[in-house]
């Protein structure tokens, strides 16, 4: 292990052996040597899909057991599996850890002997919405592929509303009848509404009329009685 250090003093050791690791896609090998970090065994205890990350509850330090399970922290970043990364709540891990200022952090998830995680086969609502409107393709509006990876030559431009080659959306006659439509029925809404409102306003001046002709109706009768 060789280690080299600037001629200014000022910048960390670099170090040339962790430096090759890297390169050759061995920094997570590198990682689990580390004498700074600690290995354990015991099941995910909870995993937020939508946010990446969770908590892992370690029954087992270094191979001895553990009387109380102790929390680590995980994210799916340190995850070994393809695809989406995830954890199912109970899945059986084995990890690598370490300690920080903020507890236990994991560094590297694997399922047992190695192998990768299960993952939970439930996504995030977010992303599933995300996928299916990246997965269609704009050149034949088909599902399930992108347009550069469209089998199809490259097709004539259309209409996004009624996909017609006539014309394109900002001249589409569909969408401008539909437009009329609708602005018509809130037209039509309005002018209910309205109509409500005088018919209401008419009854509440003809009830006022009525009780103020009561009023002096009796102011009249009671004159005339004395």
């Amino acid at each position: 292990m060789i280690s080299y250090v600037s001629a200014e003093g000022r910048l960390p050791l670099v170090n040339l052996q962790s430096a090759s690791l890297c390169a050759a896609g061995g920094c997570a090998q590198a990682e689990e040597d580390d004498p700074a970090l600690f290995r354990g065994s015991g099941v995910c205890k909870w995993f937020n899909m939508r946010m990446g990350f969770g908590f892992l509850s370690m029954s087992s330090r270094d191979g001895a057991p553990l009387q109380t399970p102790q929390d680590v922290f995980v994210h799916q970043s340190k995850l070994h599996m393809e695809g989406f990364r995830s954890l199912r709540e109970g899945e059986a891990v084995e990890f690598t850890f370490k300690k920080s200022s903020k507890g236990l952090e994991s560094i590297w998830v694997t399922g047992p002997n190695g192998a990768p995680c299960l993952g939970n086969e439930r996504r995030p609502k977010s992303a599933q919405k995300r996928r299916s409107k990246g997965d269609k393709c704009y050149n034949c509006g088909g599902p399930g592929h992108h347009a550069k990876e469209c089998q199809l030559p490259p097709q004539p431009k259309k209409c996004h509303f009624c996909q017609s080659i006539s014309h394109m959306v900002a001249s589409c006659p569909v969408k401008a009848q539909q437009q009329q439509q609708q602005q018509q029925q809130q037209q039509q809404e309005q002018q209910q509404q309205q109509h409500h409102h005088h018919h209401h306003s008419s009854l509440a001046s003809e009830g006022m009329a009525a009780s103020q002709r009561v009023q002096e109706s009796q102011v009249t009768f009671s004159d005339k009685s004395e």
